[in-house]
């Protein structure tokens, strides 16, 4: 099916076109002259525009033109002349016209090239979209789901019903409990798993910017937008988006958000043109979600339209089965073919000891003992000492959520929180100095989300190097 404008003077040729290329499945709408189009075209994107060239107010000749210099997604045309000469079929095709009929034509005809002509308008649109999809391409492989755990087997019993259905997934768990990688396997295992898959950390980006993230925007909609930009639902029309850390959303977009999910519709920053689209979501956060909403953080009716689907992710220190084997398969990623062996009272110590950052802490210890391995082994001397000796301290005093509320893990030996607070700080600040400065770098050598990152750097005043 194709969106089709067609553009006549005469009333009953128009109707005659918009009721035959509708019996053939085509959306069509009709317009009586140029500029009844051009007042379409600015509302609504079309593929083909069929249109006459003698016509009032603005001829087709005119509205080519203009097409060309104003429109920067223009619809393929097929000209419609009755005239039939050259010099106008030359002057139409020079200004970027698809094809043209010479009145009288048959439907049959002018059906073909609608076809045709669609096809090469959707060519340019995916075109579009991979090229925008490759610019987000990260080309790590990520690791697969360790499952050992009765908890973890029964995530992916959930994770295959669900993935075959359209239904949209909000993922639940502390931070580095591996919630994209489901997102990533219910879009893999679903019937979407050939189209795109776009990812997005709400916490990322300042607020002004999420919103251009997400549904894109026109050019000029603001200081530095000269080109138009498709957002992330747009490039993955018919395929899963995954916001991850979705309740750290601003409150004004979370309403924009809560359209687009119920009309699969919306418009660009500074755009007037619907944009529809076909999108799956997949959400995740590590927030308590009724707190969130009773203290007015996120709405409600959001909350209950990406929520359909619930699965939540239990800490590692809750699936100890898991540990030994994860991190046999993490030594793989970290080191490849010469990845050092567990000595087994390092594999006891890391399968008792309480990872409050997750996977994501126990990967960065790896990372570590391999660093400090010795003759190919890791033994328990190459592994920090809070890991061997169970002290329940991790590097950096940080809350996380648990399904029960908010339950903040901390130095339980500190004296004081003034001494806590000093101490978290300059563990920060050794983080930052040791990435650059990078902050994307440092949440994930301190084993924290970037959010919370963000939030301590707003309180140490450490915004600025």
């Amino acid at each position: 099916m194709a969106k089709l404008l067609v553009v006549d003077d005469e009333k009953n040729l128009r109707m005659v076109v918009q009721k035959e290329l509708s019996r053939q499945g085509h959306d069509v709408d009709e317009a009586a002259d140029g500029e009844a189009a051009w007042e379409m075209l600015e509302r609504k994107d079309f593929d083909v525009l069929l249109c006459d060239i003698n016509m009032p107010r603005l001829d087709g000749i005119g509205l080519l033109r203009r097409l060309r210099e104003k429109s920067q997604n223009p619809p393929e045309v097929i000209v419609l002349t009755g005239q039939g000469t050259v010099e106008t079929a030359i002057e139409a095709m020079k200004l970027g016209a698809y094809d043209y009929l010479t009145k009288p034509y048959r439907i049959s005809e002018l059906a073909v090239l609608v076809t045709q002509a669609a096809e090469k308008q959707q060519l340019k649109i995916d075109n579009q979209r991979l090229r925008a999809q490759l610019e987000r391409t990260n080309n790590k492989n990520l690791p697969e789901i360790v499952a050992a755990s009765p908890q973890m087997k029964e995530i992916l019993r959930l994770v295959q019903r669900v993935a075959h259905s359209d239904t949209s997934v909000l993922v639940t768990g502390e931070s580095g409990t591996g919630k994209e990688l489901i997102a990533q396997a219910i879009h893999r295992l679903s019937r979407r798993s050939e189209k795109t898959f776009i990812d997005l950390n709400c916490a990322a980006l300042q607020d002004t910017l999420l919103e251009s993230e997400l549904f894109g925007h026109e050019a000029g909609a603001f200081s530095g937008a000269r080109n138009r930009k498709l957002g992330l639902f747009e490039i993955a029309d018919h395929g899963t988006i995954f916001l991850d850390e979705v309740m750290e959303m601003p409150a004004p977009l979370q309403s924009k958000l809560l359209r687009a999910l119920e009309t699969r519709s919306f418009f660009r920053v500074g755009g007037v043109k619907k944009v529809d689209v076909d999108v799956r979501l997949v959400a995740a956060t590590n927030r308590d979600t009724r707190k969130s909403v009773e203290d007015g953080t996120f709405r409600s009716d959001l909350l209950y339209r990406i929520n359909s689907f619930e699965i939540h992710i239990p800490p590692l220190r809750e699936r100890r089965e898991d540990i030994a084997p994860l991190a046999e398969y993490l030594l793989q990623k970290v080191a490849g073919g010469n990845a050092p062996e567990l000595a087994p009272q390092a594999v006891d110590a890391l399968s008792c000891y309480s990872w409050s950052g997750n996977v994501r802490q126990l990967r960065n210890c790896l990372e570590r003992a391999v660093l400090l391995a010795d003759n190919g082994v890791i033994t328990i001397k190459e592994l920090p000492p809070e890991v061997v000796y169970r002290t329940n301290e991790p590097s950096v005093s940080v809350s996380y959520n648990t399904p029960q509320g908010n339950a903040p893990t901390s130095f339980q030996n500190a004296s004081s929180t003034a001494n806590l607070r000093d101490v978290e700080r300059q563990q920060i600040i050794g983080a930052l100095e040791k990435t650059g400065w990078h902050r994307g770098k440092t949440a994930e050598l301190l084993g924290i989300s970037s959010s919370t990152l963000y939030r301590r750097l707003r309180e140490y005043n450490l915004e600025t190097r």
